[in-house]
């Protein structure tokens, strides 16, 4: 859809789309209005419930994307143009596993469209209706829009052709009835179907088999079909019931997505050759930053403290300050190599998971801080075991990161406070690890670039860095599949956030004390 709303007419056999909801509800048939764009404007409930939905869920939407994805695929092109060409059409869908059909009848009324549904599932027990009443079988074979006709398993003659399958072939009835089954058949088709029949293989009581095969239209070309096929009695003849669908579009659609996915197979090799040249362009960056960078700077900054010791006689005032810049400068440049060549490295480097305790790696980063700055104070609260499942290289390295913030920005509190802990997540799958300060926080609107890389929230002139500790962070739980997140308060201080999922925690062999356990199975 849409359709063109061309002609008049009220629909037949159903009631007026402007009927109340109440009476709407009363039709023994289900029954769907469309706009003129094929959008649902009403359904009644024996409608709802065929289509297992409720009326607010299908509103404003289009019908093919209300009914199961095989009816769409199979019947929307051919109920396209049969509604442009007459204005109506008409189809039977089998349901396999649920042994259901349901016949879909299209119409067009003035302002749109109606969908009539019913349930005919009672056509899937054809043979005992045929047992009770001829007459009657003869009605519902005759009447039924599905393509069908039968044949005597001994002679294999045509018995009967109902008009769909007349209107299908092309071939008139009387002409029909004194064809031989091998006429229908081309290329000598008719031995898979008589095997199959032979072999009695789903053929039992109200049972059908299916099989892909090709039939013969008269003067036309073969044509790919699905044939739905169980043996029955019919006017005292040991018989076999065919129906025939054109599965050709289907089948054409099929080829087409071959096309489609051998285009993308193209694709994705090409991007996969793109990707190890930049690969491999990322490995000689990140050689340059390990080597060739590192070595100018290590030569200039040992250059400017040998010009500080050895000159500082003649050198006045101005000219030391220019000296300590410099070696000030190379320091900060060669920090900034290490933590991008630190950044660039984290995809490649391999990951393995392993129980870790991150209360002796906390320690040791805070020791080696206190080292740097041994006049500042600051209170550290660190449990005694802080068990994890993750790389230990990798979580070094963010813990790194997330300590060395928390005490530079601490740094003018008269008294700095750290704590480092392992709580359960909101989501009962995850394990997070908290790092939190009393420092001067941040800006709460600037949250969502904490973690980009470069970005600062303070000037350099207060708190130096390069803003790539919380990238690195944010990589750091990237590759174990994690998530990362930070919190400020009104009163100042940050907190850090990184979430594990409990599902790639490695399980610990042989647990001792249940304080070296992590603390969500404690």
């Amino acid at each position: 859809m849409p359709w063109p709303n061309s002609g008049s007419g009220l629909v037949e056999n159903a009631a007026s789309p402007a009927l109340g909801a109440g009476a709407f509800d009363f039709i023994s048939d289900g029954m769907v209005v469309l706009s003129r764009g094929g959008l649902i404007t009403q359904a009644n409930a024996k409608a709802l419930a065929i289509l297992r939905t409720s009326l607010p869920e299908v509103i404003g939407k289009d019908l093919w994307d209300v009914v199961p994805l095989e009816v769409a695929e199979r019947h929307q092109s051919e109920t396209d143009r049969a509604v442009r060409a007459r204005g109506e059409h008409t189809f039977v869908v089998n349901f396999k596993f649920e042994d259901a059909w349901t016949e879909y009848a299209f119409r067009k009324y003035p302002e749109g469209y109606v969908v009539n549904l019913k349930d005919v599932a009672e056509l899937s027990q054809l043979e005992k209706l045929l047992d009770a009443s001829e007459s009657y079988n003869q009605l519902v074979f005759d009447a039924n829009p599905i393509a069908m006709w039968m044949f005597d398993v001994l002679s294999l003659r045509i018995l009967a052709a109902n008009q769909a399958a007349v209107a299908f072939y092309g071939i008139p009835h009387q002409q029909f009835l004194k064809m031989s089954l091998d006429a229908l058949f081309p290329d000598g088709e008719t031995s898979g179907l008589l095997a199959s029949i032979a072999s009695g293989k789903g053929l039992r009581h109200g049972r059908f088999q299916y099989q892909l095969c090709k039939q013969q239209k008269l003067g036309g070309a073969p044509l790919l079909v699905e044939l739905a096929f169980g043996q029955l009695k019919w006017q005292g003849h040991n018989a076999v019931l065919v129906s025939v669908a054109d599965v050709a579009e289907r089948h054409l659609a099929d080829r087409t997505l071959r096309r489609a996915n051998g285009f993308l197979e193209q694709q994705l090799s090409h991007a996969k050759t793109e990707l190890a040249h930049v690969n491999r362009d990322m490995a000689a960056f990140t050689y340059a930053l390990s080597n060739d960078l590192q070595a100018p700077l290590h030569v200039t900054n040992g250059f400017a403290g040998m010009l500080a010791e050895k000159y500082a006689a003649v050198l006045d005032e101005q000219g030391m300050h220019y000296v300590g810049r410099i070696r000030a400068s190379t320091r900060d440049l060669a920090q900034l190599v290490d933590d991008l060549r630190v950044l660039v490295q984290l995809p490649q480097m391999n990951r393995t998971a392993e129980q870790v305790d991150l209360a002796p790696i906390c320690e040791l980063i805070v020791a080696k801080l206190g080292k740097r700055e041994p006049g500042r104070h600051v209170v550290m609260e660190i449990a005694n075991s802080l068990m994890l499942g993750c790389d230990r290289a990798l979580m070094t390295t963010a813990l790194s990161c997330l300590l060395g913030n928390a005490w530079k920005f601490t740094a003018r509190k008269p008294e700095g406070w750290i704590k480092v802990e392992l709580q359960p997540g909101t989501d009962a799958a995850e394990i997070v690890l908290q790092v939190s300060d009393n420092g001067v926080g941040f800006d709460a609107a600037y949250a969502s670039k904490l973690f980009n890389a470069f970005q600062r929230l303070h000037s350099t002139a207060d708190f130096p860095g390069h803003g790539l500790g919380l990238a690195i962070v944010k990589r750091v739980s990237s590759r174990h599949g994690g998530r990362v997140w930070g919190a400020t308060t009104e009163h100042g201080g940050a907190s850090f956030f990184m979430a594990f999922p409990l599902a790639a925690q490695p399980c610990i062999s042989a647990p001792g004390d249940p304080s070296e356990l992590p603390p969500h199975e404690q």
